[in-house]
């Protein structure tokens, strides 16, 4: 009996369930099909959302160095002008101020359109109609500030006609700050400038009032704002003396 017991426990299998079951190929290849479509289709969405995005980043890339590429630079130094304003009167300030400016390296064109022209033969500046301008000049100071001043242009050297500074092109704006009320050849004169109010010659946009105007040892702030690009920003402190004309270098 101990030899037959000893029989069985070395027999293969002996005492095993006949129930296990297993997988086919069939089974498996269908289940390894299912992993390959389902990675496939994550990799896809990855890859597109990856392209995506770096579709996008390069736009947001080259949207912020066309805002912060430098597209106009000072050509030279600032000029103020003096004028006195009322009836005999001998206060003096500044009427408006000049600038040159051309294309910076590399950058953009840029359009110069001008809101107002000046001649010096009549009243200035005068306004032109219909313009439209795209450039904006900005100024400020301790006590105000204007968001829109009247401005012209005069083209120095080559110029190829048209108001779009291109490169090898340098312009001149002058900003006003008040109008020029007469014809003078020395602005200097009494009665030579008034208040931008509204009226022509000039318009709105300048000084309104004789109390904020600006005199001896002040500081100031033009920002040339083009349609595209940088701001230019030309800050200046005027000398403890008013000439006619004030180099600010």
């Amino acid at each position: 009996m101990t030899a037959k017991k000893d029989k069985w426990m070395f027999e293969p299998g002996r005492g095993l369930e006949r129930t296990q079951r297993g997988i086919t190929g069939l089974e498996t290849a269908i289940i390894l099909i299912a992993f390959v479509v389902v990675a496939s289709v994550f990799a896809f969405t990855v890859l597109s959302t990856g392209i995506f995005s770096s579709e996008r980043s390069k736009e947001t890339v080259h949207a912020g160095l066309d805002e912060v590429r430098t597209t106009l630079e000072p050509r030279g130094s600032v000029t103020a002008f003096r004028g006195r304003y009322g009836s005999g009167s001998t206060t003096e300030t500044i009427f408006k101020v000049s600038l040159v400016v051309g294309q910076a390296v590399g950058g953009e064109t840029v359009n110069l359109t001008p809101p107002n022209s000046a001649d010096g033969a009549s009243t200035d500046p005068d306004i032109v109609s219909g313009a439209q301008n795209k450039t904006i000049v900005t100024y400020s100071d301790a006590n105000q500030h204007l968001s829109d001043l009247p401005w012209s242009i005069t083209w120095l050297g080559y110029s190829n006609g048209d108001n779009i500074l291109d490169p090898g092109e340098k312009a001149e704006l002058t900003v006003w700050f008040y109008d020029r009320l007469f014809a003078v050849t020395d602005v200097d004169s009494n009665s030579s400038i008034g208040l931008m109010d509204g009226a022509s010659p000039g318009g709105a946009g300048g000084f309104a009032s004789t109390s904020t105007a600006l005199g001896v040892n002040d500081k100031f702030t033009i920002e040339v704002q083009p349609p595209t690009g940088a701001v230019l920003t030309i800050e200046r402190t005027l000398p403890g003396r008013l000439n006619t004309v004030v180099d600010l270098r």
